[in-house]
């Protein structure tokens, strides 16, 4: 049985639903994420899970009992929110302490817990510091430490990095994610950066519109996408419109602009008007084996790669180039285009009002 189950939960607001009956369930010891757009239902499912708002239907289960309407700080659930929320006149083992304080945990006890977490965050020996002496990335820990302190069943974090800058971001994907595996604790993140929700996960429920678009590992999020905003939220990717002509036991004939596109159809009924989708890391330049041809609209380099948009007879197509040293051909320059047709994928057209998110 799951550790944590979300049953039919929805939520509404007068006459706009935030949550349209979700159903998920998290194993223990698990590090999900809950990933998407503004707006499409992220917060507002931790937050019911947390006790801070209830659902309007549903049944929210913690191993095995119904905590749908208890009190948040009756649930055993730790939370670390996006502004960290340290009281500023408190010394950061002060920060720490205080839920284990009001919790009427003995000294003692409170003392090693406090100490406990400070070293698994990398802050021992900053006890007596206060907030503001620290930097983002220590504040940030401050947070996390005090909800570990409190041995939570379950870890919600939302949007908890969102303030860091990118290198310091990357640091604590991997020392957050060090950390929830040795101590076990089942985690839900909420972000809407794929790349956080990549390093970090076990799966992710890719979100769009109050309900979960996709639920799976990282890479079969990535890889397989289910629908077309999964694919299209999911990294980059290239999109293009076309017409099933044939469908084989493994494939699908396409018919885009022209040319015939063979791509697996991984057994969906996929019929009339689809797309089909190739990331940008699939596409490679070619001389002899080229696919297709065309001219470099856009070319721009980013230390590990280059990024290149080429307007082809399909469409434009971006294309990431690994740097091997030599630059590719320049803007402008011809080029001849290749990729394996296991890269491509192909999914039936969904309308706009399912494919784009509100904000």
């Amino acid at each position: 049985m799951a550790f944590l189950t979300l049953q039919g939960i929805s939520k509404r607001y007068g006459d706009f639903t935030a949550i349209e009956q979700l159903d998920l369930s998290v194993e223990r010891g698990e590090f999900l994420s809950l990933l998407g757009p503004s707006g499409c239902g992220k917060t507002t499912t931790l937050q019911m899970v947390a006790g801070f708002v209830t659902p309007t239907t549903g049944r929210i289960e913690l191993d095995g009992r119904d905590i749908t309407n208890e009190r948040p700080e009756k649930r055993g659930i730790g939370v670390v929110f996006q502004s960290y929320a340290l009281f500023p006149h408190m010394t950061v083992a002060g920060n720490v302490g205080f839920g284990l304080e009001m919790r009427k945990v003995r000294r003692r006890e409170r003392e090693e817990r406090i100490e406990e977490a400070l070293a698994l965050v990398r802050l021992k020996g900053l006890g007596h510091r206060y907030p503001k002496e620290l930097s983002g990335g220590q504040r940030q820990r401050v947070a996390i430490a005090r909800a570990i302190a409190m041995q939570p069943e379950l870890l919600l974090l939302d949007e908890p990095m969102s303030n860091l800058d990118a290198k310091l971001r990357e640091e604590m994907h991997i020392e957050l994610r060090a950390i929830q595996k040795r101590l076990g604790i089942t985690t839900i993140l909420v972000t809407h950066d794929q790349v956080e929700a990549m390093t970090m996960s076990d799966r992710i429920a890719v979100m769009h519109r109050g309900t979960i678009a996709q639920l799976s590992t990282p890479y079969d999020a990535y890889e397989r996408p289910a629908t077309a905003f999964a694919s299209t939220f999911l990294g980059r990717t290239n999109a293009f419109a076309g017409e099933v002509l044939l469908r084989n036991p493994r494939c699908a004939v396409v018919d885009v602009a022209g040319t015939q596109l063979h791509v697996p159809h991984e057994g969906r009924q996929v019929d009339g008007a689809v797309n089909v989708y190739i990331r940008p890391e699939k596409v490679h330049l070619a001389n002899g084996d080229a696919r297709i041809k065309g001219h470099i609209a856009t070319r721009v380099f980013v230390g590990n790669q280059w990024l290149l948009e080429v307007d082809t007879a399909l469409g434009k197509l971006r294309v990431a180039q690994p740097n091997h040293g030599a630059p590719p051909p320049e803007e402008g320059d011809e080029v001849g285009l290749a990729w394996t047709d296991d890269d491509l994928r192909v999914l039936t057209q969904e309308s706009r009002e399912t494919q784009h998110g509100h904000a």
